[in-house]
Parts: C-alpha cells; structure tokens; sequence
C-alpha cells in the first residue's frame, strides 16, 4: 500500500517539506508536532501544559483524519526543553491516555522553535482505515 499524506481540515503551514501525517499499512505516523498557530507561530509561549494540549489536539486530528482515535495510538516520542515541564507535560498527557498507555520516551533537548517547550511525534495503528 502506497504512503498517503495526511492534512486535518485547517492545516496550517509546516515548518518544513513535510506532511502533518502519513499513512501506510494501516499504520499512522504523525510528525513531531509543536504549538504552532496557522502561521507557525508557536502558541502559548511559556506555559508546557497548555503547548502540550495544544500539540495533543493536533495529533488528535491527524489521527481522527486517518480515521482512528487516541486510543490507537502505540508509541510517542517527546522532546522537552527543560526538565522542570516534565510534570505538567506529564499531566496534560495522562488526559489524553486514560486507559492503557502508549510506549514512549522523553528526552531533553533543543527545538526548531526557541519559544517551544514541547514537541511530540507519533505513531498510532489504525488497521486498514482511512
């Protein structure tokens, strides 16, 4: 099956020559996703918790676009800026993976956007939807 890119309704611009998701096999690939508006400005500049619901919501639709739901997703890789929002992304991400949680790792390091505290990356398995 041929990779299919993946655009919710209202995509904004990217930050670069990629897809917000990709689709293949069933298995959905969301890129890593920061808080950026429509012009990819980032959103919420010093609150973790608020850019981590705002970067959550984003894979949301990408996933909803595709076809699945937060609960198809398997794995999530997270990058922080700083170790002191680990408790608040932590927070915010516990609401959105209320029953049996993703893989994941975390590690802490720079991002594209200085204003970014967060960016999340995804993978969710859809079956053969979408």
């Amino acid at each position: 099956m041929p990779m299919k890119a993946i655009f919710p309704p209202g995509s904004g611009k990217t930050l670069a020559p990629y897809s917000p998701g990709a689709m293949a096999d069933g298995i959905v690939y969301v890129a890593g996703t920061l808080a950026l508006d429509a012009e990819t400005n980032v959103v919420h500049v010093g609150d973790a918790a608020a850019q981590t619901e705002y970067v959550l919501n984003a894979i949301k639709a990408v996933i909803e676009t595709a076809g699945g739901t937060m609960a198809d997703v398997t794995f999530n890789s997270i990058f922080i800026t700083d170790w002191a929002n680990y408790a608040a992304v932590n927070g915010v991400y516990a609401k959105f993976f209320p029953g049996d949680k993703p893989a994941r790792y975390c590690i802490q390091c720079g991002l594209v956007k200085k204003e970014a505290l967060v960016e999340i990356a995804t993978v969710a398995h859809v079956g053969s939807k979408g």
